[in-house]
């Protein structure tokens, strides 16, 4: 029998509580999202104009009006995803000039969103903000012309899914892909869709699950939502029917959407 006395405890202790502390820095997680400090100040603009959810060809821009910051919903969620992954902020240091900001925020936009996240001292510095949605609202056009293009995602290989009808068991699967990620600690990004019907084909980032405030059985999750950077929307799961519903707003007549899963690994 192997005997252990009460200094050999302490240490054992001391060292299990050095390696979670460790563990606890080297890595961001979705526990630790918080809204209104990890997400992307501006908004999205739809391409088409929504009257009570619908969607309608929208007017040409007059002359002088600025261009619109459009077709980047997937684009937000990624950005928000590497930027909880790969960057830090440290708001006692004096900011950066566009060059160098610029070329700090493709350093962070061009890996691979699926990687596991760096550790902190190995992440790419962003002084003189405090967090990213402080920074993307300081530095709106300097944020936007380096995070990517949203034409190239409609070309995405995975976007293939929303063409198939799936049964029940699909959305099952999604339902319980998406818990076991937050249960990791991990950020989901989900594409939206009602195809063949244009009411929605877009994407959020799911950060947490709701506690259960109704005794209804659905289940609740919150949303960053790029077209709005206000304040969290709301995903439910119905386990009656095994269905995904999307909140209701000016842009979304909501109710039932399908959920695929993006940016959880290569080619998705």
């Amino acid at each position: 029998m192997i005997r252990i006395n009460s200094s050999t405890a302490a240490g054992f202790w001391l060292l299990g509580a050095f390696v979670a502390l460790v563990l606890l820095q080297s890595s961001a997680t979705a526990s630790d999202f918080r809204f209104d400090r990890d997400t992307v100040g501006f908004a999205n603009a739809t391409v088409f104009e929504y009257r009570e959810g619908h969607p309608y060809v929208r007017r040409h821009r007059e002359k002088g009006e600025p261009k619109r910051y459009t077709r980047r919903c997937f684009v937000l969620c990624r950005t928000t995803m590497q930027f909880h992954k790969f960057a830090r902020f440290d708001p006692h240091a004096p900011p950066l000039d566009d060059n160098e900001l610029a070329a700090r925020i493709r350093n962070v936009t061009r890996r691979a969103a699926w990687e596991k996240p760096l550790p902190t001292n190995q992440r790419v510095v962003f002084p003189g903000y405090p967090n990213l949605r402080a920074m993307s609202n300081a530095r709106r056009e300097v944020v936007r012309a380096n995070i990517g293009l949203g034409w190239p995602t409609y070309f995405r290989i995975g976007n293939f899914r929303m063409l198939i009808e799936h049964d029940s068991s699909y959305h099952k699967e999604t339902h319980a892909n998406l818990n076991a990620a937050l249960e990791r600690g991990e950020l989901f990004t989900g594409f939206l869709t009602t195809y063949p019907r244009l009411s929605i084909n877009h994407a959020v980032l799911i950060y947490a699950r709701k506690p259960a405030s109704q005794n209804d059985g659905v289940e609740r999750y919150l949303a960053y939502d790029p077209n709005h950077p206000e304040s969290p929307r709301e995903l439910t799961w119905s386990p009656s029917t095994h269905s995904f519903a999307y909140q209701k707003d000016w842009d979304f007549i909501g109710g039932s959407v399908r959920v695929y899963q993006i940016y959880g690994k290569w080619l998705q």
